[in-house]
């Protein structure tokens, strides 16, 4: 029962946090269009249709830029990796999704990761690193939560939330220095702003993007523990998934092609640095460990 309570839990809070976080794009919005223009409307109108136009784009590109980003070397046939192309194959057919596209990153920190921005497109990525350090029941364990990422659609949610962190971004940064060029050349406020909102979107405006940033990385972290309960759902061994973090999280030597941008989808933080708590992408690893030992 505990198995499916944080599935269930993981879920919930993933639509708390998600909805909160449209919301904070659209306040956003109407503070900067209040602090500029003395009304919010315009702001709330705007955003939407901006925010939408550009998580669009960001979503046409997706799987082989990040393969090419992680140099990443496709497998395309059973021969060439019999046992991992079967034990993909394999989680793939017990999740009841299409079996992803295979790939191997040449590395030897042990580290896997997945993308794709729906099942049909999907693609897995595990570095040499794990595949000769961990036992067949722990890369198996690894598969079963990258894939669980995919059946969760967890891959097309930190890609949509990254696009909403950029938008934010760019927000903030327009409406900057319009405050800016209106304040240097005599633009006066208007007389109806309340005050008190007036200093909540000065802050708002200021703070934005640290804000977004920490709500992406709290869905990033709830989206892993959402994959570590689903991954040992579909191999019935949180032991082996347990033992497999713990080895991983035991490496000190970095996954040299990973990037800060493609950090978030990894198995486990493959820049090694040691962050915990609300900067962190990923959970505790101890925690992590401990909560699938008591599955």
């Amino acid at each position: 029962m505990l198995l499916y309570e944080q599935i269930r839990k993981n879920k919930v809070k993933t639509v708390f946090i998600v909805t909160g976080f449209v919301l904070f794009v659209l306040l956003v919005g109407a503070a900067i269009s209040y602090v500029n223009y003395g009304d919010a409307i315009p702001g709330l109108i705007f955003t939407p249709i901006f925010s939408l136009f550009y998580v669009g784009i960001v979503i046409m590109s997706s799987t082989n830029i990040v393969m090419k980003m992680n140099r990443a070397q496709e497998v395309t046939s059973v021969e060439e990796h019999r046992f991992l192309w079967h034990t993909v194959e394999n989680m793939a057919m017990v999740a009841r999704i299409p079996m992803p596209r295979v790939f191997i990153i040449n590395d030897s920190s042990p580290n896997a990761f997945a993308t794709g921005l729906k099942p049909e497109k999907a693609a897995v990525a595990v570095t040499t690193g794990l595949l000769e350090r961990l036992s067949r029941e722990e890369v198996e364990g690894v598969i079963a939560h990258e894939v669980a990422h995919i059946k969760n659609y967890d891959v097309r949610l930190s890609t949509v939330t990254l696009a909403l962190v950029s938008v934010i971004a760019i927000m903030s940064d327009i409406g900057s220095r319009m405050l800016f060029f209106r304040s240097i050349s005599g633009g006066r406020r208007d007389q109806n702003q309340n005050p008190i909102f007036l200093i909540i979107g000065l802050v708002l405006l200021v703070l934005a993007p640290l804000i977004a940033m920490l709500i992406n990385m709290a869905i990033s972290r709830n989206r892993e523990f959402l994959a570590d309960a689903s991954g040992a759902e579909l191999t019935r061994n949180p032991d082996a998934l347990a033992s497999a973090l713990e080895k991983i999280a035991n490496v000190e030597t970095p996954v040299e092609q990973a990037s800060s941008a493609s950090a978030p989808l990894y198995f486990s933080d493959p820049l090694k640095k040691k962050v915990s708590g609300l900067f962190s992408t990923h959970p505790d690893p101890v925690e992590r460990i401990s909560r699938l030992r008591q599955m």
